[in-house]
């Protein structure tokens, strides 16, 4: 047996996240280590955000075309499936991970290929691809940046019917001629925008009223008619009973609650996530093995003797997107370096070694027709926290510049206000290419700006941008 490799930061996980953390921990002069058992670059890179947004995009400048009299005329046709796919494959580097790895190289990193587990504290054994293990020991912290992955109910026949989970959708190679999507969160809304768009016949089961539900109930009302626009078959308040797909090939048939039946070509659960925690060795530290990892606001894992444990990302369960993720790691990164070298940790709210923003400004953007972007709370969080607010809503598609960017534009902007502190604490845009005015509204969250001094931020006309204009002139009433 060699002796353990020591250094002075342990990443279990190579994926966005736990990538920002090895950079941040290696700028600042720690000895850092990765370990990474599958892709370096992680579900982000490879089966989410970026293969996703890839296989959306080519729907948007289309649908953007056709909007405008004059493109629309010479935007005839269909998209080309093949070449959005292999566009996507180009994005995701053919799912091959060599310039993320060559990265890693490139700063200092050590990458070790292999499967991760904690073995006590400060202690990590990797079981190696040709059947070894390799022992490493860390002097100051071990980072959990391991994610999540997708659930799939047990229901009967469901796992003999081989469903879909966002892996395949974001990965499939083919367009199926009838695709189920099972849940209105983010995964089933994009991918049933994204497969409609490239041809497939989409029917879009969730057991909810509207898809989206953790956003503003306007949001999920024009994604659903967006959808149902694009020729996807969206069906509220229903849901799957089970699922038959006999030989484990050909068309599968969905069994509904209300007693229906439907057939299509493939099916995908987007039904929620787990943590990736199951075989990381959590109860050789005290902690339950497949949990969630409850992190203190610097992301300091609770509950582990000698504060060497920390998570960021999906595995706490404060924030599963991907750049809360990073935001987590560039916390992660200063605190771990920050307490390695004694100097004092800035935990105030704000401070530069606290994840506030996970709470009060959280931001998501949902790349469906039209796009839902939002950031803090909505008004019902704000209210259920007790707080005295004014909602404040104005239709996108009466401010000039909207009108110039689309004909037809539709959309809707909300802007939350505390009535105490007299700042925005959260604000929802949905419309076509809504994203972008997303990280306006972040700063006003998160700078706390007071709503008299916003009046003094003019839009430059004629940008969509003028919906503050138009949000703050309604709130002065």
């Amino acid at each position: 047996m060699t002796e353990p490799s020591a250094y002075d930061v342990i990443v279990i996980g190579a994926g966005p996240t736990g990538e920002n953390v090895a950079d941040r921990t290696r700028a600042a002069g720690l000895t850092t280590a990765i370990v990474e058992a599958e892709l370096v670059g992680g579900e982000c890179s490879y089966w989410a955000c970026v293969p996703s947004k890839a296989l959306l995009r080519p729907a948007a400048a289309l649908a953007a075309a056709r909007a405008v009299a004059g493109a629309r005329e010479a935007a005839g046709g269909r998209l080309d499936a093949g070449a959005v796919l292999a566009r996507r494959d180009r994005f995701v580097g053919d799912w091959h991970d060599d310039g993320q790895a060559s990265w890693l190289e490139s700063v200092g990193i050590d990458l070790v290929r292999g499967h991760g587990r904690l073995t006590g504290p400060r202690r990590v054994a990797v079981r190696t691809p040709d059947g070894g293990t390799r022992e490493l020991t860390a002097r100051h912290a071990v980072v959990v940046a391991t994610g999540s992955r997708a659930v799939v109910p047990k229901l009967p026949g469901v796992a003999e019917a081989r469903p879909w989970t966002s892996r395949d959708a974001t990965s499939a190679k083919e367009v199926p001629g009838r695709l189920a999507v099972v849940g209105g969160g983010v995964v089933g809304a994009e991918m049933a925008a994204a497969w409609s768009a490239l041809g497939s016949e989409v029917t879009l089961l969730m057991r909810g009223e509207r898809p989206l539900p953790r956003m503003e109930p306007f949001a999920g009302e024009l994604v659903a008619e967006g959808l149902a626009a694009r020729g996807v078959n969206v069906r509220a308040g229903v849901s799957v009973s089970g699922a038959e797909r006999p030989g484990g090939s050909g068309p599968v048939t969905v069994s509904l609650d209300d007693g229906g039946r439907l057939v299509a070509d493939e099916i995908l659960f987007a039904t929620g996530r787990r943590p990736a925690t199951d075989d990381l060795g959590l109860e050789t530290v005290g902690l339950e093995p497949g949990s969630w990892l409850t992190v203190d606001d610097t992301l300091r894992v609770t509950g582990v003797e000698g504060g060497w444990l920390y998570c960021a990302g999906d595995t706490n369960h404060r924030a599963l997107l991907t750049h809360q993720g990073k935001y987590q790691a560039r916390i992660a990164g200063a605190v771990i370096a920050a307490r390695a070298r004694g100097e004092r940790v800035d935990d105030a709210p704000w401070g530069a070694h606290v994840a506030t923003a996970d709470a009060a400004a959280t931001t998501q953007v949902v790349f469906t027709e039209p796009e839902a972007a939002a950031v803090g709370l909505t008004a019902r969080e704000a209210e259920e926290g007790g707080r005295r607010i004014r909602v404040v809503d104005y239709e996108l598609g009466n401010v000039s510049g909207a009108s110039l960017y689309a004909d037809d534009y539709r959309g809707r902007a909300r802007m939350v206000v505390d009535l105490d502190r007299g700042h925005l604490i959260g604000a929802t845009f949905v419309g076509p290419g809504a994203g972008e005015l997303l990280h306006a509204a972040t700063i006003a969250v998160v700078g706390e700006v007071p709503v008299e001094r916003l009046w003094h931020a003019v839009p430059a006309f004629p940008t969509v941008s003028e919906i503050w204009l138009r949000l703050l002139e309604t709130y002065r009433g």
